[in-house]
């Protein structure tokens, strides 16, 4: 237990990438402090409005987007948005009172966090990918602390501010007890056959769910399962291409990820930051097909860096049509290449980034009063 959290103000969201290690930022600082009082600051209409106060936090929301960079004419209205969300902010900031603001990335984080240092507010940044956000790195000359996931990120941040503390994964995923025949019998599928678990995140990969369609007949002629997530827009082709089968299933959501998890012998998946701390954490074989509509392709760099450890195999979006099904028969064909990407993927784990993060922001709060 610690008394030193009293107001801890945390800002980002847009994304699960994001919104799921403020939460469990927010429950490291929770078991410290149960009496800290935590306010999330997220953007008006995006996911972190609905998924913080279920999770049992208060959030406010600010009208901020993000800029058009294919339709310019459309950045006017932007700009108006940020400016009021600067004064929100600066509102927010000043009636809480907070020691210490949190900015986990996405929209949200950039106008609060600027609020917060304006306001002399101590700021911890938290970077999931290995490629930094354009907001993060506009803040980080004035932070006090960044945590990072990836080594080398001096390239982005003061060097003496960085702490290497990883990202922090569904507590969830972490529990299971089950063996991976128990979890394929879970779901439905034949305990003894192997299991590809195929995701692109909640709202689908196209080219994924695309390339999967075209080739599951050649997948499914081996003795191999498929689970496959195929998000809102691929729904249709999912279930398409899975009539009147046996040995896979097509589902827009999968909503027990822990024991998906379990029961895959081998992940295909986008390379966002959140999914890789998780496929790190849990030692997963797996095929990276980073998404190419992110800031800054942020997620090829993030599978750059697996790839270049042989801890995935990464296979570019537009290669995909033409290579990842058969990539995915070839490592089901090969025990040991599975256990070898599963061995090096488990290496780069870094274990209990939550209650890390929470003890730089101990130390951040600390010193600040200390300097007062």
């Amino acid at each position: 237990m610690s008394d030193t959290f009293k107001r801890v103000l945390i800002s980002g969201g847009g994304t699960g990438g994001h919104i799921f290690p403020a939460l469990s930022i927010a429950a490291a600082i929770k078991r410290r402090s149960p009496e800290c009082e935590i306010l999330f600051v997220g953007a008006q209409g995006r996911m972190e409005m609905e998924r913080v106060p279920a999770a049992g936090f208060p959030i406010k929301g600010l009208p901020v987007a993000g800029f058009d960079r294919k339709r310019p004419w459309r950045n006017v209205a932007v700009l108006w948005k940020l400016w009021k969300s600067l004064r929100m902010a600066r509102r927010i900031v000043r009636e809480f009172r907070p020691q210490i603001a949190i900015g986990v990335g996405g929209y949200a984080s950039g106008p609060t966090l600027k609020a917060a240092q304006r306001a002399g507010v101590p700021t911890l940044l938290q970077e999931q990918n290995s490629y930094a956000g354009v907001t993060n790195k506009l803040l980080a000359s004035k932070a006090g602390v960044v945590c990072t996931a990836y080594e080398g990120m001096e390239r982005f941040f003061p060097a003496g501010n960085i702490i290497m503390t990883g990202n922090p994964v569904r507590s969830a995923l972490l529990g299971v007890t089950m063996t991976p025949a128990e979890a394929k019998k879970a779901l439905g599928f034949d305990p003894e056959r192997p299991l590809v678990m195929v995701v692109g995140g909640s709202l689908g990969a196209r080219t994924i769910n695309q390339s999967m369609a075209a080739g599951l007949d050649s997948l499914l002629d081996g003795n191999v399962q498929v689970l496959w997530q195929t998000g809102r827009s691929g729904e249709e082709t999912g279930r398409e291409a899975t009539a009147g089968r046996s040995d896979v299933k097509a589902t827009p959501f999968i909503s027990d990820m822990a024991t998906a998890y379990r029961a895959a012998d081998l992940v295909v998946s986008r390379a966002g930051a959140g999914t890789i701390s998780e496929l790190q954490m849990l030692g997963k074989a797996t095929v990276l097909v980073p998404s190419p509509n992110v800031a800054e392709d942020h997620q090829r760099k993030n599978a750059q860096a697996l790839a270049d450890r042989d801890a995935a195999v990464m296979i570019l979006d537009a290669d995909a049509p033409t290579q990842l099904v058969g990539e995915i028969k070839k490592l089901m064909a090969d025990s040991e290449a599975r256990r070898r990407l599963s061995e090096n993927i488990s290496k780069m784990a870094l274990r209990e980034s939550d209650e890390k993060i929470a003890d730089a922001a101990e130390s951040l709060i600390k010193k600040t009063e200390t300097e007062r």
